[in-house]
């Protein structure tokens, strides 16, 4: 039986992180969930072997490969019964800099996350109070001099622990005083190990998913002014600016989780004998499996038509959006179906199922909800009212 995904043209690329992924099996895996732990060998190896500065342009020691290149990795990393949550932002987090930074910023740190020397897999945007109504966040950065000093409250922050630098969106004027909600916001990049512990406060949230994350905490933290990221108060509209990649990249993620599903799925269908028979005789076994192909391929097709637009530089909101959505989604039924084909075994953690299961249910939640992509296609492509 061939193996899934479709053979395409970026087989080299596919076939490069099947072998790395080889040397980090199921055992490596269930052995990190269990200790709730962070997959540091498999990151560093991600690392040392370039793939996580895929989209860092050469000139900075970089592949400088596009979104589809950068989107495949991300896949080949979840079908390999891996989860690339644990280093995803390296990949995404830099665009902010790439994009927005200036010349002496990037020159500085673009080289040094390339090699993996410092890394930036953190970015503090959400809030407790606020969640995904951005523009009302209360964390501010108020400069005094040659600093600007911080104080709020930011939740859901992940890999602190295992980041150098972690990009902040923080109020610089208060939302009173600007003419758009939307306006007033800054960017700063926050070097950790100077951060925590003077000013900056990290408490760790355990929780389903085995996904390092946590609250953070800042207490008048000060931080260079030369760490502003491009212009005062344009931090909400350069986030958005990043937001395209990140869909298409977690998109890309839930691919890989659907197609390693449908995999567990048919071949345990094929080996399991009840009744005298292979259960994926059954049409109520065969079908549902099916079912999940098929989705998945479609949700394929709108990541490689997202790739194609974000990199011509042409407008992807849409697309980028409906990929993630259609992924989720997918990735999401044919978790069910695959643990509904193992039946009791799909509970029992040797098979992976159920870590994969739990790991992938995220992405119905967050990067974006489902909803908020729904309302999203509703107001800007069928041209209905506003819903918030």
């Amino acid at each position: 039986m061939h193996n899934i995904p479709t053979p395409d043209q970026y087989q080299e690329i596919r076939e490069a992180l099947r072998d790395l992924s080889s040397n980090f099996d199921s055992h490596y895996w269930q052995k990190v969930d269990e200790a709730r732990g962070y997959p540091e060998a498999f990151v560093d190896a991600l690392t040392q072997a370039g793939w996580l500065a895929a989209l860092i342009p050469t000139e900075y020691g970089g592949s400088g490969l596009g979104l589809a290149e950068a989107s495949v990795i991300m896949e080949e990393i979840n079908f390999g019964g891996g989860n690339s949550g644990a280093c995803h932002g390296q990949m995404y987090n830099m665009g902010t800099l790439l994009r927005h930074g200036s010349d002496a910023q990037k020159k500085f740190y673009l080289p040094k996350i390339a090699t993996g020397e410092l890394r930036l897999q953190s970015m503090a945007v959400t809030e407790p109070t606020t969640g995904t109504d951005t523009t009302k966040l209360k964390t501010t950065a108020v400069k005094k001099g040659d600093k600007y000093v911080i104080n709020g409250q930011k939740v859901w922050i992940s890999r602190i622990q295992h980041s150098d630098l972690m990009i902040l969106l923080a109020r610089t004027t208060p939302l009173a005083e600007v003419k758009k909600k939307s306006e007033g916001m800054s960017i700063f990049i926050v070097n950790l190990k100077d951060a925590i512990g003077h000013g900056m406060t990290v408490s760790p949230i355990l929780n389903m998913v085995n996904h390092e994350t946590n609250e953070v905490f800042f207490d008048n933290l000060e931080i260079p002014a030369e760490n502003l990221i491009g212009v005062e108060g344009q931090g909400f509209k350069y986030i958005l600016d990043g937001l395209n990649a990140e869909r298409v990249l977690i998109g890309a993620e839930c691919l890989g989780d659907a197609y390693w599903f449908i995999n567990k799925a048919r071949h345990y269908a094929n080996e399991r004998i009840v009744f005298d028979r292979p259960i994926g005789k059954n049409q109520g076994v065969q079908f549902p499996i099916a079912e999940a192909y098929i989705e998945t391929e479609a949700a394929n097709l709108m990541r490689f038509r997202a790739c194609d637009l974000f990199d011509q530089h042409l407008p992807c909101g849409a697309e980028a959006n409906m990929t993630k959505y259609l992924a989720a989604k997918a990735s999401w039924e044919a978790a069910n179906t695959c643990i509904q084909t193992f039946g009791g075994f799909g509970f029992a953690c040797e098979y992976d199922v159920e870590r994969k299961f739990r790991e992938t249910r995220l992405y119905q939640v967050a990067p974006i909800s489902t909803n908020l992509i729904l309302s999203y296609v509703a107001e800007h492509l069928l041209d209905l009212p506003r819903s918030f």
